[in-house]
């Protein structure tokens, strides 16, 4: 027979399974309800049939009980089972089932775990409070908002203290609460209706962001998983998104002009034309060894520029030279270039046919004593850098173009480019008819998992083979 326990929050869970485990009943021989309408496991259980000492019979990791305070805020209706799923294997023989993350119940439970943690910040970030008046005069701050969880007395604490010396109430579907400078009130549940629709800050708050809004680092995708559009009605800056990435490429061209954040790009570097006649690969390769678009040059030891035949059907782009290629002035002869030649022999590529070049021409690096470590190029190095990429695909018009990783293919594809989503795709581009993108060398390099690494490899070598066929 299954028995029913009326549960509605981690309080009660709490000391119903207290109850439970002290009458040794098993997860399959219960069920636990919100539904306070059901006659109760324990509505016909004398008090003193569970006593103290029983329920302190076992003793629960204080890691379980944080992860179940808030696990217990998520919606799934599972979730009180799947707790006291976990609490009787831990008082039952797997006390350290927790450290076993590749099991089901565990997987889950953290799963949920950061599915409630990822609500609770999205909460702190994106509650916006108005301004109001309440019947006495007296200034209130009101915000509506609606998270995927159950969260509000997670988040709470930190509005107070984040806004302490403020009167304010936070509105969601499910609960309410205000603080009066003193303590936090908790209450029912409200709609978007009843929270106010605008105030006088919400100008100057508009007129602040776009003021700080950055064109020149605008990812859309990205914004939109990390601002979701579902909590846009409640945000007041979110009106100006559409008018400020539709103003992204003339601000942009304006921050150049008035060396706002750009301070020189390597068209400040290019050979002139005028007596030396046509633009050839030569006279690009002398004057890119005298650029100072950016601050690598400080640090790196030399340019290094793209090799290969000019009249290469194939153009491979990387990111930027590493450790061996900047002593040596020669891209990719480090180890991801030697895995490169393999990945390029097994697809039935000669290197010699192709003409390889990176996005960025210097070696950025950490200088970690005898070792420089590799460090990710800014959006300002590869602007700077970029019309030197733009002259040698210029020049070799390649009927294929193969940007290895997430920085060549942003730089070709443009910022929204994401490798996991587009890898293996041809496009045309401006540069080229078939341009694909596929995993760097130095990314399937650095794959732990062997499994991973192999398949990374084949893939690679796929793309290569599509590319020529």
């Amino acid at each position: 027979m299954t028995d029913i326990a009326d549960v509605k929050t981690f309080e009660q869970w709490r000391d119903a399974a207290r109850k439970l485990l002290a009458l040794e009943t098993a997860p399959r021989d219960v069920y636990f309800s919100s539904d306070s309408s059901q006659p109760s496991l324990f509505d016909d259980i004398p008090a003193k049939a569970v006593t103290s000492a029983s329920i302190a019979t076992y003793t629960v990791p204080p890691q379980f009980l944080q992860l179940a305070c808030q696990v217990a805020c998520h919606r799934r209706g599972d979730r009180w089972h799947l707790l006291y799923r976990i609490l009787w294997r831990i008082t039952h023989g797997e006390s350290h089932v927790l450290k076993m993350v590749t099991d089901d119940d565990v997987h889950l439970l953290y799963e949920m775990q950061k599915s409630v943690s990822r609500d609770v910040h999205k909460m702190k970030a994106f509650v916006r409070f108005r301004k109001m008046e309440d019947p006495s005069g007296r200034e209130v701050f009101i915000a509506w908002h609606r998270p995927d969880h159950r969260i509000m007395r997670l988040a709470a604490p930190f509005f107070a203290r984040r806004f302490k010396a403020m009167d304010w109430t936070i509105l969601t579907p499910d609960e309410s609460v205000s603080w009066d400078q003193r303590e936090l009130v908790y209450g029912p549940g409200a709609t978007a209706a009843d929270a106010p629709s605008g105030d006088a800050l919400e100008e100057l708050w508009k007129t602040y962001y776009a003021s700080i809004f950055n064109p020149a680092r605008v990812k859309v995708a990205m914004m939109k998983r990390e601002m979701p559009v579902r909590y846009w009605s409640t945000m007041p800056e979110t009106e100006l998104i559409e008018g400020l990435l539709q103003q992204a490429p003339s601000r942009v061209e304006n921050m150049i002009a008035k060396h706002e954040g750009f301070a020189e790009t390597a068209a400040n570097f290019m050979p002139s034309n005028k007596d030396a006649g046509p633009l050839d690969m030569e006279s690009l390769r002398q004057a890119a060894a005298c650029c100072q678009a950016c601050d690598l040059h400080l640090h790196a030891t030399q340019t290094v520029f793209g090799v290969g035949p000019t009249s290469a059907r194939i153009v491979i782009v990387g990111e930027q030279p590493g450790d061996r290629e900047d002593i040596e002035g020669k891209p990719f002869v480090g180890p991801a270039g030697e895995l490169l030649n393999q990945l390029l022999d097994q697809s039935g590529i000669g290197r010699g046919e192709v003409y390889i070049t990176n996005a960025v021409k210097h070696f950025k690096y950490v200088d970690r004593g005898k070792q420089r470590l590799h460090k990710k190029p800014n959006s300002r190095e590869i602007f700077a850098c970029r019309p030197w990429l733009e002259s040698e695909l210029h020049l070799i018009k390649p009927e294929v173009l193969i940007c290895l990783g997430a920085t060549a293919a942003q730089a070709i594809f443009g910022r929204d480019f994401r490798i996991t989503l587009g890898r293996g795709k041809f496009l045309a581009t401006e540069w080229c008819p078939r341009t694909v993108a596929t995993w760097h060398p130095a990314a399937i390099l650095r794959a732990q998992d062997s499994r991973r690494r192999a398949e990374m490899k084949q893939q690679c070598v796929e793309d290569f083979h599509a590319a020529v066929n």
